[in-house]
């Protein structure tokens, strides 16, 4: 039997594409020949490559798992108050708060599939949102609208006050910001940033030591370039990326910087985070996220698991923004 010509195959798929230099296939990751706009495209498939073709319309998304919730934003925020990305969103967005279906595809990303019929509960959680109102007292309101209305209130708030926060760092309190309104949603924020102040204190206490560190690193990084090692930095990204995807973390941009370190950007449970790692071994330098000043006895390919621990237990607090 010939095998070459099996190898030569051109199979064609209808395919998500999010951007970047992959797209994922039911079985398994397809290096993309051509970056194009990000949405559903039809893919030759050749081996492990994937050369975009043409736009289309989505096919199969009946057999992928169905989650329904309410819109935030380019978010869909589901039972327990999760609030996932929404990816490949339609060019007309949805009506704020709109009941929503999306499809779970095989890499984890939530497919933006339809509007779903209101209830009289959406309109009024809407009006209740423009005039700065809580939600108490409001009949019908499922969980994921109660959540999606306490996340909508907090980012008028957060603008407001000029503090920051992610979906995962004030899940546990989201239902009673719902339910009280502008000032549980203001002191949950003032609470968030009174955790990065008592963290950026932490910090600068441990800086001399992290300076040491860092004229060590230059040392051994002379050395190196003395006997001809020129390549330990793209081996520390290569090594990087690895170790986020072995951890289920999605590697997003790596950036090299002074002292032998690495900026690495990454997705995780639905969030964005930025951290800093030595370059040789990887181990956290700033982890991003408030660790008490626990940041040194993690590696990069532990973190993200340290990050599901702090969303599970709500105690997660960002100190460092994509």
């Amino acid at each position: 039997m010939d095998y070459r010509k099996f190898l030569g195959k051109v199979e064609s798929r209808v395919l998500p594409y999010f951007g970047g230099g992959t797209v994922d296939s039911a079985s398994r990751r397809l290096r993309v020949t051509t970056p194009v706009k990000p949405g559903w495209w039809r893919f030759d498939v050749k081996g492990r490559d994937a050369t975009p073709r043409e736009p289309s319309e989505p096919e199969g998304l009946e057999v992928l798992p169905r989650v329904r919730g309410h819109v935030w934003g380019r978010r869909l925020v589901r039972e327990g108050a999760v609030a996932e990305p929404l990816a490949l969103m339609p060019e007309e967005e949805p009506p704020r708060l709109a009941p929503v279906s999306a499809r779970r595809w095989v890499d984890g990303a939530l497919l933006f599939e339809s509007v779903d019929f209101e209830s009289e509960a959406e309109g009024a959680a809407r009006l209740a949102l423009e005039e700065d109102q809580p939600l108490s007292g409001i009949r019908g309101v499922s969980a994921s609208l109660r959540a999606a209305f306490g996340y909508a209130l907090l980012a008028q708030v957060s603008r407001d006050v000029g503090i920051r926060f992610v979906p995962a760092e004030v899940r546990g309190r989201i239902l009673a910001v719902a339910e009280g309104g502008r000032v549980p949603a203001e002191d949950c924020l003032r609470r968030l940033s009174l955790e990065r102040e008592a963290h950026a204190s932490r910090l600068r206490q441990a800086q001399a030591h992290a300076e040491r560190r860092a004229l060590s690193a230059r040392l051994v990084a002379e050395a190196q370039r003395r006997t001809g090692h020129l390549g330990a930095s793209e081996d520390g990204m290569q090594r990087a990326q690895q170790a986020l995807l072995n951890a289920g973390a999605r590697p997003l941009g790596l950036r090299r910087l002074a002292d032998q370190r690495l900026e690495v950007t990454y997705a995780f449970m639905g969030e964005r985070f930025v951290s800093i790692v030595a370059a040789d071994s990887l181990q956290v330098l700033d982890a991003g996220i408030c660790l008490a000043g626990a940041d040194g006895e993690v590696t990069l390919e532990s973190l993200p698991s340290v990050i599901r621990e702090a969303i599970e237990t709500e105690v997660l607090v960002v100190t460092r923004y994509a």
